[in-house]
C-alpha cells in the first residue's frame, strides 16, 4: 500500500497562488491514478482534479478549471496541485488520494488511500 503526505497549504490573499505537494511512500505513484479533493467546513468532500497512472489524462472540476494544474512526477513519487487565481471559496482542507485504477476517477469512494490533508485559506 501507499502512504500519502500533503504539504504546501497556508493562508493567501484572493488572487494569489499556492502549490500543494503530495509525497508518496511505500509504493510508487506509477501504480495509481491520483486525485485531489477538498472539504470546506460544513460541506462534503468534493472532487478537485484527477490524473491517470500515465499522466496523460487529467480532469478538473469546473470550479477550478483554468486556474488549477495537476501534475505528477512518478520518478520522485510526487504529485502537485498548482493553484492560481485563488478565491475565498477555494478555502478548504485539501486531500491527496490514490486509487488502484489506471484511469482517472472523480468520486471519493473510488479511492483507496488518502493523506491527512493540508489547510488552504484564501482571504478576501
Amino acid at each position: 500500500q501507499v502512504q500519502l503526505v500533503e504539504s504546501g497549504g497556508g493562508l493567501v490573499q484572493a488572487g494569489g497562488s499556492l502549490r500543494l505537494s503530495c509525497a508518496a511512500s511505500g509504493r510508487s505513484t506509477s501504480n495509481y491514478a491520483m486525485g485531489w479533493f477538498r472539504q470546506a467546513p460544513g460541506k462534503e468532500r468534493e472532487f478537485v482534479a484527477t490524473v491517470g497512472r500515465s499522466g496523460s489524462n487529467t480532469y478538473y472540476a469546473d470550479s477550478v478549471k483554468g486556474r488549477f494544474t495537476f501534475s505528477r512526477d512518478n520518478a520522485k513519487n510526487m504529485v502537485y496541485l498548482q493553484m492560481n487565481s485563488l478565491k475565498p471559496e477555494d478555502t478548504a482542507v485539501y486531500y491527496c488520494a490514490a486509487t488502484i485504477s489506471a484511469w482517472p476517477r472523480v468520486t471519493a469512494d473510488e479511492y483507496n488511500y488518502w493523506g491527512q490533508g493540508t489547510q488552504v485559506t484564501v482571504s478576501s
